[in-house]
């Protein structure tokens, strides 16, 4: 069967079909009819593309498009194909991955880079936003990938050949090593990936973006003008800057219609504290022994209930745990996630217990009476957790704040896997 992909050269999505034909001993060929932002308009193409999308797929039964459409198109071409996996549940979990390959990941990056690139308007707080969501995405996959090679079974699947290509653009023309380490599984994973002998086929050799594009703005198309005697119009346009100079009112509702700062976070506008949380974090970094006699000391010394709270969290699904690598690779991926809010707490999370289920506890301190909303909508392991707001006239909970900080062993009659700490 004859099967002609068009699209343009190096395109990502024309990656997903090429790569899924080289692992399924399909043969597809590539027509490079979309170049530099043109479209191939001949009859033949918009019949069977009245909306002009690329990749397309022409096949002897009619054409197809979306990339992830062809993808499996090709990828059904053999019969029990293991790029859909050996199981109804692998199937299930292969189509969820590139569900959120595309949902999540692909679009957020778009969304960061094409604005950079000058095809959308840029707006600074926007992109703060798709870059947040972006991480998180990423931070979730990382905590996947911890204890997976692949995202579904133990070989290559589809999921992985679109996870793989929607990632390219991030990780080469936008996503620098800098952002990337802190998705130290993601790194691997996409590594791994690209240079597998069938993608390196497609995708050549791969390279990190070195760093992140600036802002290109479009330029306005020029206005066709008639010719005019140059010296005329410098006189003119002189006479004109003359007769504008503004006034002191005018400068005024010039000012007021300046764009206006970014507004400062809710926690920046409480009532002064005399805890000052950076002081609690070196006490507590430096304090290497009596480590009771000072930094706990010191901690309730600094402590103020009313700029500040405490918050004990117990995982709601301990009996989930009974990797010990997989638990830690969790906690860590949470603390990874609530580096947004680093300017405002300081916490500790506990893995209890030398059997499995593992038990994962933690004591947060957070800016303000509750905790910040701004966390509790952005990191999405908040919901794994039952929270309790620290009642310190009760002198059992008091103390059990002071173990968790310390790290005490045995905590509550159990031994310590590990202990994290966010400051």
């Amino acid at each position: 069967m004859e099967l002609v992909l068009h699209a343009g050269s190096g395109n990502k999505n024309a990656f997903k079909a090429l790569i899924a034909a080289e692992y399924s001993g399909v043969n597809v060929e590539l027509v490079k009819d979309f170049q530099m932002g043109v479209y191939n308009h001949t009859p033949d193409f918009l019949k069977m593309n009245l909306i002009e999308k690329v990749p397309l797929l022409e096949t002897p039964d009619g054409p197809v498009f979306e990339s992830n459409a062809i993808a499996r198109y090709v990828a059904r071409m053999k019969a029990d194909n293991p790029l859909y996996g050996s199981s109804l549940m692998e199937y299930a979990h292969i189509e969820q991955w590139i569900d959120f390959s595309a949902t999540e990941v692909d679009a957020n990056i778009g969304k960061w880079l094409y604005p950079r690139l000058g095809f959308y308007p840029y707006v600074a707080v926007i992109e703060d936003t798709f870059i947040t969501a972006l991480k998180r995405a990423l931070g979730a996959l990382d905590t996947h990938l911890a204890s997976n090679t692949y995202l579904v079974g133990h070989s290559v699947t589809l999921a992985d050949i679109v996870m793989a290509c929607n990632l390219y653009h991030g990780f080469t023309r936008i996503m620098t090593k800098s952002f990337t380490s802190v998705f130290p599984h993601v790194e691997r994973y996409f590594w791994t990936m690209v240079n597998q002998p069938n993608m390196k086929k497609v995708m050549g050799d791969v390279k990190q973006a070195e760093s992140v594009p600036p802002v290109q703005k479009k330029a306005a198309a020029p206005k066709e003008q008639k010719p005019k005697d140059a010296k005329k119009e410098a006189k003119k346009k002189e006479a004109k800057k003359e007769a504008q100079k503004p006034e002191p009112v005018e400068k005024a509702e010039e000012e007021e219609e300046a764009p206006k700062p970014k507004p400062k976070n809710a926690l920046d506008l409480l009532p002064p504290s005399k805890m000052i949380l950076d002081e609690w974090k070196k006490l507590y970094s430096n304090t290497k022994t009596n480590f009771r006699e000072v930094a706990i000391k010191g901690f309730w010394d600094m402590y103020d209930p009313e700029g500040y709270s405490l918050w004990f969290c117990d995982f709601k699904y301990n009996e989930e745990n009974t990797v010990s690598f997989v638990t830690m690779n969790k906690v860590g991926g949470f603390l990874q996630r609530m580096d947004l809010c680093r300017k405002y707490a300081f916490g500790k999370m506990l893995v209890i217990g030398s059997q499995p289920p593992f038990k994962v506890k933690g004591l947060w301190l957070f800016r303000g009476p509750e905790i910040p909303q701004f966390v509790m909508d952005e990191v999405y392991d908040m919901a794994l957790y039952d929270w309790a707001k620290v009642d310190l006239s009760d002198a059992a909970q008091k103390e059990r704040v002071s173990a968790m900080i310390e790290d005490l062993e045995p905590f509550e009659g159990e031994a310590l896997l590990d202990a994290k700490c966010f400051k």
